[in-house]
């Protein structure tokens, strides 16, 4: 498959390269793409929701007032649901949420997002991907030139400027190659990288 590479500056293409079908010619799947965004989301969640039962809760083993007699309500314990300091009714507890996924089902949908990204035109490859300064405007003035929203910016290398000059924009993410995920391709309205960005993940992923 053809990409055409941009040069921010002019908005116009440089020039193409022939990237693997493997890579950008999948058929979208739903249902996979669902399912591993699904685990992966699941994976981050800390399970530590812990809350104590009447059993776990320390005292409450004697019996407040005796059975008959006193005309209040019989009681054999103070550490019911409905007690001050009691357990609780459906107490929740430590779990782990984290769910399997396969090698092969994460590398799939990797593949199907991005050859969904290149068919939606919101996948764009430029010829340099650097800054003079780690300054925000000049940030904001690459992506406009760009007409980018809610970008994902790839980098095949470490560039601590575009880092830098990225923190203060809300809508742009910064991740390196190797980081690079179905979570942050989905959540995001543009990527952008440079060609060894592409040929970095057509050799991990293809």
């Amino acid at each position: 498959m053809e990409l055409a590479v941009v040069a921010p500056e002019s908005k116009t293409s440089t020039k193409k390269i022939d990237v693997s079908d493997r890579l950008l010619g999948c058929e979208f799947n739903e249902a996979l793409v669902h399912q591993v965004i699904v685990a992966q989301l699941a994976g981050r969640r800390a399970g530590t929701s812990a809350q104590k039962t009447r059993a776990e809760v320390r005292g409450g083993g004697k019996k407040p007032w005796k059975q008959k007699g006193t005309g209040r309500a019989r009681a054999g314990s103070t550490r019911g649901p409905l007690w001050t300091g009691g357990g609780v009714t459906f107490a929740s507890s430590t779990r782990d949420y984290s769910q399997k996924v396969n090698k092969k089902m994460y590398r799939a949908s990797m593949r199907v997002v991005l050859s969904e990204l290149v068919r939606q035109e919101r996948l764009i490859i430029v010829d340099k991907l650097e800054l003079k300064e780690a300054k925000t405007k000049l940030m904001a003035d690459f992506l406009k030139k760009l007409d980018v929203s809610r970008v994902l910016v790839v980098m095949d290398k470490l560039d601590e400027k575009i880092i830098l000059a990225s923190q203060n924009l809300p809508d742009v993410t910064v991740v390196m190659v190797k980081e690079v995920n179905p979570v942050f391709l989905v959540g995001c309205d543009h990527v952008v990288m440079t060609e060894a960005g592409i040929r970095a993940l057509e050799e991990q992923w293809a």
